[in-house]
This record gives C-alpha cells, sequence and structure tokens, in this order.
C-alpha cells in the first residue's frame, strides 16, 4: 500500500511518515505541491495526504486535481480548524481533514478507514518466500514453525519484507524503527541485522538480507 505525504513543513512530513512506515504502509514524500504532481506522473498510490497551508500549489487545489484527474483519495492535513475551512476541504473532494496537532493513531485510523472505503486494506500478513509475517501478533513463521522476534528484529524484518528485492536505505531503516533517539544506533542496526540473518539461517528460510555497502539492505527473495 503506497501513500503519498505532502507537507512544506519537514518535521511533519518526517512524523507522518515514520508512522505510516511503522504500520508497513510505503511512503513517498513531496515537500510542495508542484512536486508531488511531478511524482504522481511516475508512481501510482493508494491515497495521498496533504497540507492545506503550503506555497504555490495549496492543499486545496491540489485535492481537486489529484482526486478528479487521478481519482486518488485525499486526506486533508491542516492547522486550521474553522468550520470554512472543513467545508473547503470536503467540496475540494478530500475524504477527511485532520486538524493539527493530532495524535499519530488518530491519523492511522483514519487513513485505514479511507483505504477500506476503497478497497484497499493494509495486508496484515506478508509472505515472502517461505516466509509469513504476521503484523497482529508480531510472529514470524518459517516452514511452518513459528518464531519470535525481538521486536526492533521483528520491525526491521518487516519494512524488508515489504519492498522485497528493492533496496532499503539504512537511514530509512534507522529514522522508522528508532526515530529521533538515533545515538549510537548505526553499529546497534548492523548488530541487529546479523541477528536477524542468524535467525533466518537456523531455521532454513528461502530469504536472504544482503547488505548493499554504504546504502542500506534488501531481502532478496527467489522467484
Amino acid at each position: 500500500m503506497k501513500i503519498l505525504v505532502v507537507d512544506d513543513d519537514n518535521e511533519i512530513l518526517q512524523l507522518v511518515t515514520i508512522h505510516l512506515t511503522r504500520e508497513g504502509y510505503e511512503v513517498i514524500q513531496a515537500r510542495n505541491g508542484q512536486q508531488a504532481l511531478d511524482l504522481l506522473e511516475e508512481t501510482e498510490v493508494n491515497l495521498a495526504i496533504v497540507d492545506v497551508m503550503m506555497p504555490g500549489i495549496d492543499g486545496f487545489s491540489l485535492t481537486k486535481i489529484i482526486t478528479k484527474d487521478l481519482n486518488i483519495p485525499v486526506i486533508l492535513l491542516t492547522a486550521k480548524g474553522q468550520l470554512s475551512d472543513k467545508e473547503q476541504g470536503f467540496t475540494s473532494g478530500s475524504e477527511d481533514y485532520i486538524v493539527k496537532p493530532f495524535e499519530p493513531k488518530e491519523l492511522l485510523f483514519r487513513v485505514a478507514v479511507v483505504l477500506r472505503r476503497y478497497g484497499h486494506q493494509r495486508e496484515n500478513i506478508l509472505t515472502v518466500g517461505n516466509v509469513k509475517i504476521n503484523r497482529n501478533d508480531y510472529e514470524v513463521i518459517i516452514n511452518d514453525e513459528t518464531i519470535l522476534f525481538p521486536l526492533k528484529e521483528f520491525e526491521l524484518l518487516t519494512m524488508l519484507a515489504s519492498r522485497p528485492n528493492k533496496l532499503t536505505p539504512r537511514s530509512a531503516l534507522i529514522e522508522q524503527v528508532w526515530g529521533d533517539d538515533r545515538e549510537g544506533v548505526e553499529l546497534t542496526l548492523n548488530t541487529h541485522m546479523n541477528r536477524i540473518r542468524d535467525r533466518l539461517r537456523r531455521h532454513h528460510a528461502s530469504v536472504e538480507i544482503q547488505t548493499v555497502r554504504g546504502m542500506g539492505y534488501k531481502l532478496e527473495v527467489p522467484e
């Protein structure tokens, strides 16, 4: 499930991205309306989360374009809470409207509701090779054997499994799993990845974590 997040406030952009990624969504970012439209020419998304107050193309105008021309549902994100702003948001075509500051759980709930309305639901079971990952129960199942991973290892493996055979940058892994608490994390990430590799190898997983030197990791899955 792929979500476009558009906001000129980098802190909000990263906050929304972190929580969506932890839930297993794939996120692409844009810092203004024009950049969002350029990305949408090359990438299909299931949902857009759009800030209202942006320079250039504002959120209301961008929403009209995205919903009418591309048929992509939009959740508007703004600091304004007046009734007139909400009315303008819905008349521009948005599916929902969230006022800053907001609780991340509220955002995730509204995202899930809109995606369900459009027939898109996040997969709670990821299958890669002979490995199944159950997001609901935090379980990893290999060859019908259930293995309980420590939480951070589970989150790292889930991120890689949601992008099979694709590079996931080290910075993205660190940001999504550790957030702002990054002191000494570079070496910790290496340690966690080695432990995940050992667990996969011991239980005869058909997938393998490869290091892309200086860039990140990818989960190689057999055809």
